[in-house]
């Protein structure tokens, strides 16, 4: 790719939707604000033969901030059940425009208005709306005017989730995994202990038999490790019914990998899947992803993939990350990425948290480097989410 090819490459993030359940239903494919009119590159970064199939199942929801600009032409080769346009909905009380999406939707591609648009939005073909639901919730009757499914954006906490979801939404966005309720969060004193001993025991590359022993004090995450091995990931011909065989199949490495990951199994108390799961995916397979970019050697792989995982934690424990380094034996470049976002394991963990074309470009990473390495990162943590 040349310079100039790489220059205009578009910064794209992807953002998770979940349903009530907190499963994965789609996947936001944003463009950087500064971007200008570049989301007709993401249109082109779709049609791309490798991204839909790598987020399958999940629906990827495109921002169209000018639809009178979009041509049917420009979405040839997109499946229309796997793609919605969301369109603001200022621009749909131009006719023009409204006529123009309900062609869209005669084609079989699925409209979402972003806002309040009244006729407007039935007039466009759209069936489903968008609303900022931080503070406030739309009319009872702009839900009841479209079947949806109906998107809440901006929710901050999983409370949040169960009013919009009493108001008529069912799909979900925002920070809400990373503000869980207390209660459901801290777990009892003795679970925390148990998986701060867990934690301890992976850091220090313990004997598998020690592993065991503490395994067999949390069914929870025997049960999911157990369910992992013998889901159709492995594909094995028998199953799997001991931690032994486990770690046969696995090996230390991978098992060490996949017990990290697993601490945030546990569903929570009213049966919900845990949202930061697929988040401590996503950052772990990056973080690995992008040192592998960099030509890292595979102890520092190790390192990445760890401090993806590990920068959850506190949410997960509901304890400052101080206190949870304090109880491990980390590597200090794991813990100076942790507690200060320093050293090169920090600038990467800085990345995947928030892209910045600036920082990319410090790092020696190319844009459409970090586009691989987060449809990479996307595409396990989807698989992880199935098999798990």
């Amino acid at each position: 790719m040349s310079a100039s090819e790489t220059s205009l490459f578009p910064l794209v993030a992807l953002h998770a939707v979940s349903n009530a359940h907190n499963e994965w239903v789609a996947l936001t494919v944003e463009p950087s604000a500064d971007a200008g009119d570049v989301w007709q590159n993401a249109l082109a970064l779709l049609k791309t033969s490798d991204v839909l199939d790598a987020l399958m199942p999940l629906d990827c929801i495109l921002p169209v901030p000018q639809p009178a600009q979009l041509e049917l032409s420009q979405l040839e080769g997109l499946p229309p059940n796997r793609l919605i346009l969301r369109v603001p909905a200022a621009a749909v009380a131009e006719v023009p425009v409204q006529k123009k999406l309900a062609s869209y939707t005669e084609a079989g591609y699925r409209i979402m208005i972003d806002g309040l648009a009244g006729m407007a939005a039935t007039l466009s073909g759209a069936k489903s709306l968008m609303y900022d639901a931080s503070t406030s919730l739309p009319p009872v009757l702009a839900l009841i005017g479209q079947p949806g499914p109906h998107l809440a954006s901006n929710i901050q906490s999983e409370q949040r989730i169960a009013e919009c979801a009493k108001a008529g939404f069912s799909w979900f966005s925002g920070d809400f995994a990373l503000h869980p309720p207390r209660d459901l969060n801290a777990n009892d004193g003795t679970s925390r202990k148990r998986l701060l001993a867990l934690l301890g025991l992976l850091a220090r590359d313990a004997d598998s038999r020690e592993l065991e022993v503490l395994l067999k004090q949390d069914p929870a995450l025997s049960y999911h490790l157990l369910k992992l091995v013998n889901s159709a990931a492995f594909a094995l011909s028998s199953p799997i019914h001991s931690f032994g065989q486990a770690i046969n199949v696995l090996g230390r490495r991978q098992l060490q990998r996949w017990l990290q990951l697993l601490l945030y199994a546990r569903q929570q108390d009213d049966g919900k899947a845990n949202p930061l799961l697929p988040l401590a995916a996503v950052r772990a397979a990056q973080m690995e992803a992008l040192g592998k970019a960099l030509e890292w050697e595979r102890d520092q792989l190790d390192m990445a993939f760890v401090t993806g995982v590990f920068s959850l934690l506190d949410v997960l424990l509901d304890m400052p990350m101080t206190e949870i380094v304090a109880a491990l034996s980390l590597d200090l470049d794991v813990v100076m990425a942790l507690l200060d976002r320093g050293g090169a394991l920090g600038e990467l963990l800085k990345l995947v948290e928030q892209p910045d074309r600036a920082a990319l470009e410090q790092a020696g990473i190319e844009p459409a480097t970090y586009w691989a390495t987060q449809l990479q990162a996307y595409q396990w943590a989807i698989q992880v989410s199935r098999n798990i």
